[in-house]
């Protein structure tokens, strides 16, 4: 007897839980393998198609598969272009699987690389620009090998597991055990328990224990009817779990001497829990000191800061330029910024509240003379502020991304406004998962001569 499958499921190509073999030839930048097989016709009773076509075919996405394995999976979902499947066992494994350090890997959505050997994590994560590059800009181009991270697990220092609201036995009014983690592999709203996180420091793991004991007792005590999310952050204080503290985490950048820029001093770094503030501070004095290199390196001698938060690169960067200017959304941020240049002994830098979209108005820099740090948020940059920065024409631009995609889709856009690709450098600072961090350096191309004499005067721009 065949499974009953889901309302309104498509069954085409493929019946619901239709179980088929084929080989993972690849991963998506979503970390999930990826497979073809033949197409087969309008109807399917038996077995799929054994072999796989050379090229084309259906595509079929199976989650926690590896390049090279031989798989037999199972149909949950057909959409338009592709299948996606449930991974049911492995005939041929590849040679780079080995255990997960986590039981729950694989039902957790954290982590999607567990099982694959963490050179081959780098490798992939390279190979995932590459092919964005190509796919999305057009462009092909050397990706530099990506910066592991010092530590392979271990490593984040802030987590926030949640849970849903309360909710009681109808015949007893006794609370139900409610499940505290992340998200349930493959869905929206279910949640797996999660006691311990091996991608979380040690601290932050021992602090979990009495963090989940405490809120099971309010949970127990019908204190949320609804969803509660909990942060837990580990910085100088140790493990902080109220959203408003005031933490503090101490960067130590390393010296550049690509470029020969003197040895910038140690920076600490003061912020509230609850701001935006990358999450692998093992890797950070690698990851600013490249970042402050690539904008220095092109001799200019103003630096702009856009999206710049609490000041990491701007800061950490201060001592390679005349004078550096900051913007931020968030005031908060701002404020702890100018903070944090005042403790720091850092007299060239001024920050300012507002849009980054924003940011170029009444700027007296020299565009000639300018690199731009950018790191916006996940979803890339807004048309406004392409705009503008492309309007304005900084020398070098240094664009740093956690998410590649997005990335890709606005260096369209520079190379399109006449701005030269000069660098790309992946950096794991999420080891275990799909995500990293890419820098990509971008250059102006040389003006024409006749516009050489107005690129050296200050350049200010109308917003309107």
């Amino acid at each position: 007897m065949l499974p009953v499958a889901k309302k309104k499921f498509n069954d085409q190509p493929f019946p619901y839980h239709h179980e088929l073999t084929l080989e993972i030839t690849t991963l998506t930048n979503l970390g999930v393998g990826l497979g073809r097989v033949a197409r087969p016709g309008p109807q399917v009773t038996g077995p799929s198609p054994q072999v796989t076509p050379p090229s084309g075919g259906w595509v079929v996405m199976v989650p926690f598969t590896l390049p090279g394995e031989r798989v037999r999976a199972r149909v949950f979902r057909n959409q338009k272009n592709f299948s996606e499947a449930d991974l049911v066992e492995i005939l041929t494994p590849s040679p780079h699987r080995i255990a997960p350090r986590c039981p729950l890997f694989g039902r957790c959505g954290g982590c999607q690389y567990q099982h694959f050997t963490y050179a081959e994590q780098l490798a992939w994560k390279r190979r995932q620009v590459e092919e964005l590059l190509q796919h999305m800009a057009g462009v092909t181009f050397p990706v530099s090998p990506t910066v592991p991270s010092p530590r392979e697990f271990g490593y984040r220092s802030k987590i926030t597991p949640h849970f849903n609201g309360g909710s009681r036995k109808p015949e007893t009014g006794e609370s139900r055990p409610q499940p505290i983690g992340f998200l349930k592999q493959g869905t929206r709203f279910e949640i797996v328990d999660v006691p311990a996180c091996p991608i979380a420091t040690p601290e932050i793991n021992d602090k979990l224990t009495e963090v989940r004991a405490r809120a099971r007792a309010r949970i127990a005590a019908g204190e949320y009817e609804r969803g509660v999310t909990l942060l837990l952050r580990h910085a100088q204080e140790g493990v902080v779990t109220d959203y408003d503290a005031i933490i503090h985490e101490l960067i130590d950048p390393l010296p550049s001497p690509a470029s020969g820029l003197r040895h910038p001093p140690s920076l600490r770094l003061r912020f509230l829990a609850r701001d935006f503030f990358q999450n692998n501070p093992f890797i950070l004095p690698a990851f600013t000191a490249y970042v402050r290199e690539q904008a220095a390196a092109s001799g200019a001698r103003f630096l702009v800061d856009a999206y710049c938060g609490s000041g990491l690169f701007a800061l950490s960067a201060a001592s390679a330029f005349t004078q550096v200017a900051g913007i931020e959304l968030s005031e908060s941020s701002i404020r702890f910024a100018r903070d944090n240049a005042a403790a720091n002994g850092i007299t060239n830098a001024t920050f300012q509240s507002g849009d980054a979209a924003g940011i170029f108005a009444g700027l007296t820099f020299s565009a000639a003379d300018t690199a731009v740090i950018i790191d916006p948020p996940r979803k890339g940059c807004d048309a406004s502020f392409l705009a503008q920065l492309f309007a304005y024409g900084p020398r070098t631009v240094v664009y740093v991304s956690c998410d590649p995609a997005t990335q890709m889709r606005d260096l369209q856009g520079f190379l399109a406004a006449g701005y030269q690709l000069a660098a790309v450098q992946p950096f794991d600072l999420f080891p275990q998962t799909r995500h990293l961090e890419c820098v990509i350096t971008l250059h102006r191309a040389a003006v024409p001569s006749g516009a050489q004499a107005a690129e050296g005067l200050p350049h200010v721009l109308n917003p309107s």
